[in-house]
């Protein structure tokens, strides 16, 4: 597979990396902890060298899965987790003082059997904490060998500006896809300029843009979509419009909806690299195929016109997570 510079750091990934939280969190009961090793496995084995975890999957849980997972090819890939949950636990808030991120920091590198991790991304903003303050305790652990990279997630461009003053940032990790474009408004032109690799998670719209998801598909009692606005049933009888027009785009291309939704976010920039991720090795296969898709001045254009004017329905999260990004 095609490898990608994350900004102006120097790291090197798989144009597509592999978010593995959904393996064990979050989309409902996950699957067992031998399949998950087998999955992220098959996705080395297919080129994917960028694998995505973090103390918040499970909590904890989801770590050592992937540790044990590329304990045999460590030396050969990039493994990215985060800080800055309250006890892993989104829903308890967020804390980022520099004691709690050291903390944290230590049992992710015991969690995932490693002696270091590549890239450490602050999980969420956290107001009460002087963004200064959290990239100075990640420079510092750069500077021990725990950690190589710094990376932010869902941080507005201010709060970007000032870590970066401190510490580079070599990655953002934001959701963007094409039912989630509010990057483009500030996000990529700044990171542009900084130099700064953009990761997108959910870049298949949490499964919505593949298609598979109708008005009447059913959630798992533990499945986060549960509680989004945008995944309430009439918000997904009106977005269907947009799977409707990506379908037909696709079809022109003979490719599936969810390479053409990958394909597309791989052409905005040569510094992107998205993070789709599955349970089942069919949409692995699936979505590593973007890569092999090139997609036109033509063919941008035309998605463009299909899909630029339609206007999604419903809030990407619910209100009580929505404080967290963008700050």
């Amino acid at each position: 597979m095609e490898k990608r510079q994350l900004g102006k750091s120097g790291l090197e990934v798989s144009a597509i990396g592999l978010g593995c939280m959904g393996i064990s969190f979050g989309l409902g009961s996950g699957i067992g902890k031998d399949e998950g090793i087998a999955l992220i496995r098959a996705a080395y084995d297919r080129g994917v060298t960028f694998f995505d975890t973090a103390e918040a999957y499970g909590p904890n849980v989801n770590e050592d899965l992937v540790g044990e997972a590329l304990a045999p090819i460590r030396d050969k890939v990039v493994i990215a987790t985060k800080f800055g949950f309250k006890n892993g636990v989104p829903t308890e808030g967020v804390d980022s003082r520099p004691e709690h991120i050291r903390a944290v920091t230590e049992a992710s590198l015991k969690r995932l059997g490693t002696d270091f991790i590549d890239i450490l991304y602050q999980h969420r903003v956290d107001p009460a904490v002087p963004i200064e303050d959290v990239a100075g305790t990640v420079r510092d652990l750069i500077k021990e060998g725990k950690v190589k990279y710094f990376g932010l997630s869902e941080a507005g461009v201010e709060t970007i500006r000032r870590a970066h003053a401190v510490q580079p940032v070599a990655a953002l990790q934001s959701e963007y896809s094409l039912w989630w474009r509010e990057p483009e408004q500030k996000i990529l032109s700044a990171l542009d300029e900084l130099g700064i690799g953009f990761v997108p998670f959910s870049p298949l719209g949490k499964g919505f843009l593949t298609g598979a998801i109708t008005a009447d598909t059913k959630f798992e009692a533990g499945d986060f979509r549960n509680t989004v606005p945008r995944f309430a049933k009439d918000a997904r009888n009106a977005n269907q419009r947009i799977v409707d027009a990506l379908g037909a785009i696709a079809d022109g291309k003979r490719a599936t909806r969810a390479q053409i939704a990958i394909a597309w976010l791989l052409a905005q920039k040569p510094w992107i690299a998205p993070i789709p991720g599955t349970t089942k090795l069919s949409r692995l296969d699936e979505n590593l195929g973007a890569a092999e898709i090139t997609l036109s001045a033509a063919d941008l254009d035309a998605i463009e016109q299909a899909l630029g004017g339609i206007e999604v329905q419903g809030e990407r999260y619910a209100a009580s997570y929505n404080r967290h990004v963008n700050r």
